[in-house]
This record gives structure tokens, sequence and C-alpha cells, in this order.
């Protein structure tokens, strides 16, 4: 299904009133591959093609980095354990993944993108957001770049990529999950209010599960009854991040796309069920976190010079370590050592764990084939 568009075009900036808007409407897309390291697999080795496979890990340890639809129809998902997966899918396949390969495709895809706009937002080697606002054809429908978009990925590469078009980041973004896979949805700006307020608020994106959690327990459910809070109560309850949860409740989100964004750290976190007391259920705990670290390293080709170690505890004091090299880290042993270095430098203390972080900052592009083993410095 494809919303109308008329209400996704450029106007003359005068609203009905006929006062003076202070901006342009934007015309923004979000394209996402579909099951992209998966598909790559599939697309190349025809003997998958229609099975249940899991890209990463295998069927006795690891961490699933992405799965093909066949397997998530079973409830596999990236970031499981393997052991996990296989209990779910007893057919799962498991292949390891070519982060060289996925790396050339994903440039092949900026290279279409760039056909339409320089103003590209990559967030992954299989997403990113572009805005069409201006765009290099002279194209006035941006469901249109979408749709070329798609078909020229699609003669390019042989894959399917999903997009959502609308008028800010998060509706598109929202938009491209709507009809997954081999999809496209537009959200316009006469429905973009009530589109946010059916939904969980657990499709939003920037709203991660243990804050999904702490809005549950607040009654607020969708978008509907994130809406029906104040904006001080949002603040109050959320700080700083209150006010955007504010915004895209009324489908409101004044982001612009930024080419060329420098990331400047890459982390993850996890809140527990229940806490822990022993550095050895932390080091345990922390093994999920560092692999989702290290898949984006592999992924983005990027690598960092500092880890820090980030631990919440059960009264919510918060506390960071960190170690830096004079090299980039250069695998995911070498994360490894230093987090676990950091939890044993920890004092004792009787208060339990209920969050861990790690974060890989310092970063760099370059990729290196062999770097010298990390010797960290004292913590910082």
């Amino acid at each position: 299904m494809v919303a109308r568009e008329a209400e996704v075009e450029a106007d003359d900036g005068i609203d009905r009133a006929g006062a003076a808007r202070p901006t342009r409407q934007r015309k923004i897309i979000h394209v996402d591959m579909d099951a992209f390291y998966a598909s790559v697999e599939q697309r190349d080795d025809p003997s998958l093609r229609g099975k249940p496979l899991a890209v990463g890990g295998s069927a006795q340890r690891g961490v699933v980095a992405a799965a093909s639809y066949e397997a998530r129809a079973f409830g596999v998902r990236s970031a499981m354990p393997s052991v996990t997966a296989k209990r779910r899918c007893p057919d799962l396949l498991f292949v390891k993944p070519r982060f060289d390969v996925y790396k050339a495709v994903s440039l092949q895809i900026r290279e279409i993108f760039a056909e339409h706009t320089d103003i590209i937002e990559p967030l992954s080697l299989d997403e990113a957001y572009l805005d069409v606002t201006e765009n290099k054809q002279g194209i006035t429908s941006a469901t249109a770049i979408a749709e070329a978009i798609r078909r020229r990925i699609r003669e390019v590469t042989g894959l399917t990529a999903s997009a959502g078009v609308s008028y800010n980041k998060f509706l598109a973004k929202l938009a491209s999950d709507h009809r997954k896979p081999d999809g496209l949805f537009v959200v316009t700006p006469a429905m973009g209010a009530a589109f946010v307020e059916t939904l969980p608020v657990g499709r939003f994106h920037g709203v991660g599960p243990a804050t999904v959690a702490k809005m549950e327990r607040l009654g607020i459910h969708t978008g509907a009854d994130l809406k029906a809070q104040s904006l001080a109560f949002l603040q109050e309850r959320f700080g700083k991040i209150g006010p955007y949860y504010y915004g895209i409740s009324r489908g409101i989100d004044e982001r612009p796309v930024r080419a060329n964004r420098i990331r400047k750290s890459v982390g993850a976190e996890n809140t527990f069920s229940a806490d822990l007391y022993t550095p050895d259920e932390m080091r345990e705990a922390l093994g999920p976190i560092i692999d989702k670290v290290w898949r984006h390293c592999e992924g983005a080709g990027t690598r960092g010079r500092t880890v820090t170690l980030k631990v919440k505890y059960a009264d919510f004091r918060q506390i960071t370590r960190a170690l830096s090299s004079a090299a980039p880290v250069g695998s995911r042993a070498e994360i490894e050592r230093a987090a676990f270095r950091l939890i044993d430098d920890l004092p004792a203390d009787p208060r339990g764990v209920r969050l861990l972080g790690v974060t890989l900052s310092a970063l760099t592009n370059e990729t290196m084939s062999a770097p010298p083993p990390a010797q960290f410095a004292l913590p910082l």
C-alpha cells in the first residue's frame, strides 16, 4: 500500500490562513535492505535460498548477527544466542559473515542513492536516510524517487529493499518497516500524528527495551498514551530525552538528515531482570553486549582506541571506567580483555548491578588486516 503522495510534495510555504510558515516541508526517504547479510549469502549460494539461515555464530556458541526471513518465522533474531536460535529452529543453517562482501554491496547501494541526492545519512551498511526535498534529477515525487531507488537496487545487486517516505526522519523510519520485506509505505503530513497514535511504543526508534518497560510501568503502551502525557511529565520521568518523546508522539521530528555524519563512538548496554553481584556474573553478562559492539565495528569498518565500561547499580548510581590503547583495537577479544580488566578493577561493592554497558570510542575508519595487540593504559 502506498499512501497518497500529493501531501508529501513541497508547497509554497503558505498555510490556509495565509500566514507564512518558517520552513519548507521536507521530503525524507529511509531505505532499509531486507535481511541484508542473510540475503547476500542466499544470493551468492543458491543452495541456501528458501532455507532458514543465520549469519554469525554456530550451532554450539556465539550470537546471531543476522537472520533470513525463513529463520525469523521461527522467532530467530539478530543478537540472539546461537543455542537459543538453534533450539527455536532445529533446521537452522549457520554461515560465517563476509563483511568485505557486505561492504562492497553497500557501496553499490550508496552510489544509487548518490544518483538522486548528496544528503545521505548512513546508519549502517544496510540502511540510510536521504533528504530528497531538492534532488539531482528534479523529480517532484519523493515516492517516485523511492520506487526508482528500490528498482535500481534490485537491478544492480539482485537484492530487495524496503523504503519509507515521510516529512521527517522518525516517520520515514517507521514507514520503511511497515511493509517489510520488499515494501514501500508513505506517511503524509495529514496522517502522521494519527499513524503514530496506533503504534506500540516498542516500535519507536530511540525507545529501547528498558525505556519500553519503564513506559509500560507508567501506563504508556501506545503512541496515543505517550501523546496524552505533558511535556513536564516526560521531562521529569525521562530527562533530556523527554522533549523528543513529546514531539514524536505528535508526529514531530525536526532533526535534519546529516550527510557525512562522523560517529564518535559505538556502544551497547543491557538492563538485567535480576541484579548481578559477582565479577563472574558480570563477565558472563558482558558477552552479548561486546558481540553487539564488535558486529557494528565489523560492519562499518571502524576501530577505536578507548574501551569504556558503564556500571549502574541497583540504587541507580552510575560509574564509568575506561582504558585506552596507542593502537586501534583490532578484535573482539581485545575489547573483551579490556572490559574484563575494568571489571576486575572495580572496588568491592554490596550493591547489585542492574545495568552494564560497553563503548568503543576514539574511532577511526581504518580497517587493519593485522593490527598490533592493543596495549591499554591505566583507567581514565
